[in-house]
C-alpha cells in the first residue's frame, strides 16, 4: 500500500513541472487569444523622458503658442472695443450704484443710466455737432490768414531765411503730384472717421449689454475661484471695479471742467466763433494722460495767437494758471477715492500704454496700474512678509 502511494506522488511530482508552463501560458491568455497567432510578448512602456518625446511635445506646444498668438493678434482690434467697453460699464457702474442705494432696482437703474447715455448722446449730436462742424469749417477758412500772418513773423522769415521753406511749401502745392495726394488723403480721413464711427458705436453697445450684466459677470468670473479662496477673490475683484470705475468717472469729470473752463474763457476773451469747437477738443484732449490737456492748450493758443497776438499771450496765462490749479486742486480732489499710485508710477505706465496701444493703451494704463499695485500690497507682499 506503500509503494502504491509512493509511487502516485512521484508520478505527480513528474507531471507538475510539464503543467506548470501550460496554466501559467492559459492564464496569460485569454480565451480568444489562444486560437491567434502568437504576436509575442508585449515590450517595455514608452519612456516620458525620451527625447522624441520632450521634442515632439515641445514642439507641438510651441506651434500652439504661435497659432494663439495669431488669433490673438487678428482679433487684436476686437478684444480692445471689449477691453475699452468693460473699462466704461465700470466707469458707468458707480451711477447704477448710486441710484440703488437711492432704493432704485439696479434693472430700473441700469435702464435709467442707458436712457441718460443714449440721451446724452443725441443731444450732443441734434445740437453740438453742428456747432462744431461750422466753427470747425470757420476754422478751415481762416486758416491762409493765419499762415499769412504767421509767415510775416520775425522767426518765420529767419526760418526761411535759412531753409527755404516758404519756397519749398509753394513748389510743394503747384506740384501735379498734391493734387492726387490731398485727394488720396481727403478718402484716407474719411474712411477713417468712418472706421472712428463703427469703432464707437460698437463700444457704445458693448458697454451697455456690460453694464446691464455686470453683476452676473463678476459673480461668473468669481465662482471660478476655489470655495475657499472665492470671498477674498470677490473682495479684491470688487475693489479693483471700484478703484477703475472711479478714475473713468474722474477723468471724465476732469475733462469736463477743463472743457466747460475753455468754454468761458474764450468766449470771454473774444473767440466765441471757434469756442465751442475749441472747447470740445480741449475736453477730448484732457482724458489723455500727462499730454492731453498741454496738446490743448497748445492748439487754442496757436489759433489765439494767430487771431490776435494779445489774446494769444492771455491764453498762455490762463492755460499756465489752469493747468496747476487742476494738477494740484482738481485732480487730486477727483481721484483721491478712486486711485491710490504714485506720480513716477503714473507717468511709467502711461508711456508704456501709450507704447503698445496709443491713446487707448494711455487711457487703460493707470487704471491698470493701479490695480495692479492694489493686488501686489494685497496679495504679494503679505506673502512675502510672512516668510
Amino acid at each position: 500500500m506503500s509503494q502504491d502511494s509512493a509511487a502516485a506522488s512521484d508520478e505527480a511530482a513528474a507531471a507538475e513541472p510539464e503543467q506548470a508552463p501550460q496554466d501559467q501560458s492559459s492564464g496569460d491568455r485569454s480565451p480568444d487569444s489562444q486560437t491567434g497567432p502568437d504576436l509575442g510578448e508585449p515590450g517595455k512602456p514608452f519612456s516620458k523622458r525620451s527625447p522624441f518625446v520632450i521634442g515632439f511635445f515641445g514642439g507641438l506646444g510651441l506651434f500652439l503658442a504661435w497659432w494663439l498668438g495669431g488669433v490673438v493678434t487678428s482679433i487684436g482690434s476686437v478684444l480692445i472695443q471689449i477691453v475699452v467697453a468693460l473699462f466704461l460699464a465700470a466707469g458707468l457702474n458707480p451711477v447704477v450704484e448710486w441710484l440703488e442705494r437711492r432704493g432704485m432696482r439696479r434693472a430700473f437703474a441700469v435702464v435709467a443710466v442707458i436712457a441718460g447715455v443714449i440721451a446724452a448722446l443725441a443731444l450732443f449730436l441734434v445740437a453740438i455737432v453742428p456747432v462744431i462742424t461750422d466753427q470747425v469749417r470757420a476754422i478751415g477758412e481762416s486758416a491762409p490768414d493765419w499762415l499769412d500772418t504767421f509767415q510775416h513773423t520775425r522767426w518765420i522769415q529767419d526760418l526761411d531765411r535759412q531753409y527755404d521753406v516758404i519756397d519749398k511749401a509753394k513748389e510743394f502745392v503747384s506740384d501735379g503730384k498734391f493734387v492726387s495726394s490731398l485727394f488720396g488723403g481727403v478718402l484716407g480721413i474719411g474712411l477713417a472717421v468712418l472706421s472712428v464711427l463703427l469703432n464707437s458705436f460698437v463700444v457704445v453697445v458693448l458697454t451697455l449689454y456690460f453694464l446691464s450684466s455686470l453683476e452676473k459677470t463678476k459673480q461668473a468670473l468669481y465662482g471660478l475661484a476655489p470655495a475657499s479662496r472665492r470671498d477674498r477673490v470677490s473682495k479684491l475683484g470688487d475693489e479693483v471695479l471700484r478703484g477703475v470705475g472711479g478714475y473713468v468717472s474722474g477723468a471724465f469729470i476732469v475733462a469736463l471742467c477743463a472743457g466747460i473752463s475753455s468754454l468761458i474763457f474764450l468766449f470771454v476773451v473774444g473767440l466765441g466763433d471757434y469756442a465751442m469747437a475749441l472747447a470740445f477738443v480741449v475736453a477730448l484732449l484732457d482724458v489723455i494722460p500727462m499730454i492731453g490737456a498741454t496738446i490743448g492748450a497748445v492748439i487754442v493758443t496757436a489759433i489765439a495767437f494767430a487771431t490776435d497776438p494779445k489774446i494769444g499771450l492771455i491764453c498762455i496765462i490762463f492755460y499756465v494758471v489752469y493747468q496747476q490749479l487742476e494738477n494740484y486742486v482738481i485732480y487730486p480732489r477727483v481721484m483721491s477715492r478712486s486711485v491710490d499710485i504714485p506720480g513716477a508710477v503714473t507717468v511709467i505706465a502711461a508711456l508704456v500704454g501709450a507704447a503698445l496701444l496709443g491713446v487707448i493703451g494711455a487711457l487703460l494704463a493707470i487704471p491698470t496700474a493701479a490695480a495692479i499695485l492694489m493686488l501686489t500690497r494685497e496679495v504679494l507682499v503679505p506673502r512675502q512678509d510672512a516668510k
